[in-house]
């Protein structure tokens, strides 16, 4: 009986967390439908019947006063509910559900994600298929007729609105605001970090960008494409502070130091081996710079740094650290070892010569850091210890 009841019990826990779950994001697709439909209605009456921007302070007053123990409904967010709809007008919500879709279904093959990014023209959301008097036709049969149905299924509803918000302030052409949307609902990504990935240009550096790999030739297709799409170009440490005469160590010990930040620009999926892993190979001894693991590649990944640009050699280093690597650490279960050279700059040319011929998976990435201080400089700088100090003071 207790251990028949026990499972009950957990049983019941399981669909009430389960219901929860649906609840909250059923909520959240009502909200967001309700915004979208408020948007409308107020573009409606402010392009039919002349009203300015007042009617939004109008009109958020007397919310306050008539529903008062409602919020979100503010000068400022019913500014932004007006956006929202200015923005995904209900017209070309087929378009976008359709654009989304494909973009799933194309998984991480960057080229085709770029052949499709190219065929819908990047324009800012709001200047596309934008027609104000065909608006006010439409609207004019009924607002109560727009397609809840087709909004509650689009990528448009899977994210929050604090999502929105940011996207709307930060990213003005539309395929990449989905692409974010999308990356944003499979990685679960959080507001800060998708405004920290908008403002680092993520789309840019993982979708747009050239990378420099023998992946496609070294890889099996899935595994290629997927490892493809994963490499950035460039790679922002932007947490690194670097000295006039920041050597590879002095790069790397930063990168070990914080190492969740330099796991979140890597990306998903990455977990952190060892830094200076020591492999004796002959009568000598070798440190891999860093080393980690990938959980959906299923293999080890040998990252290099070079506090310069790129030569010819480094690439014949990093094969030979993943030639050492596939034997000493590679397991039954795991796939060939990945080998990602991370340098100050490289000529395109001389990079991919360099890989030509090279039988290991091997890609050569440029990184970024903060802006160096001068040495003389940074010994003016008040130091964290008298900043604390002087705050005590005060």
């Amino acid at each position: 009986m207790d251990k028949e009841y026990k499972q009950l019990l957990l049983q019941v826990k399981e669909r009430i967390a389960n219901a929860q779950v649906k609840a909250v994001s059923a909520s959240n697709i009502q909200m967001l439908l309700l915004y979208w439909q408020l948007g409308h209605l107020i573009l409606f009456n402010q392009s039919k019947k002349g009203w300015g921007a007042k009617v939004i302070d109008l009109l958020s007053n007397d919310l306050k006063k008539e529903l008062p123990h409602l919020k979100g409904f503010s000068v400022r967010n019913l500014k932004y509910m007006r956006k929202f709809a200015l923005e995904y007008p209900f017209f070309r919500l087929e378009k976008i559900v359709s654009f989304s879709e494909q973009l799933k279904l194309l998984g991480e093959n960057q080229s085709n994600i770029q052949n499709l990014l190219s065929e819908f023209v990047q324009q800012p959301v709001a200047q596309i298929d934008f027609n104000q008097n065909a608006y006010s036709e439409i609207v004019q049969q009924g607002v109560a007729q727009f397609d809840e149905e087709l909004f509650s299924s689009s990528v448009l509803a899977s994210i929050s609105w604090s999502h929105h918000i940011i996207l709307m302030d930060k990213e003005p052409q539309l395929v990449k605001r989905i692409w974010y949307m999308l990356n944003s609902i499979e990685h679960g990504i959080s507001r800060n970090i998708l405004a920290m990935h908008i403002e680092s240009g993520l789309f840019e550096r993982q979708v747009a960008a050239k990378k420099i790999t023998n992946f496609n030739r070294t890889l099996p297709p899935p595994q290629s494409d997927f490892a493809n799409y994963l490499l950035k170009d460039p790679y922002i440490f932007d947490f690194v502070q670097a000295k006039e005469k920041a050597d590879e160590r002095n790069i790397e010990e930063q990168l070990a130091s914080q190492i969740t930040k330099f796991l979140l620009e890597l990306g998903k999926g990455f977990a952190f081996v060892g830094r200076q892993l020591h492999f004796r190979v002959g009568d000598s001894d070798f440190y891999a710079d860093l080393v980690f693991y990938h959980i959906r590649l299923k293999c080890y990944v040998i990252v290099e740094l070079k506090a310069r640009e790129f030569e010819p050699g480094d690439a014949s280093q990093l094969n030979f650290y993943v030639n050492v690597a596939n034997e000493k650490l590679k397991g039954e279960n795991d796939n060939e070892t990945i080998g990602l050279l991370l340098c100050k700059g490289k000529n395109e040319v001389v990079a991919e010569y360099s890989l030509k011929g090279m039988s290991n998976a091997l890609g050569i990435s440029d990184y970024q850091i903060s802006k160096i201080i001068p040495d003389s400089l940074q010994s003016e700088l008040p130091q964290i210890e008298d900043i604390e100090k002087g705050l005590n003071e005060l």
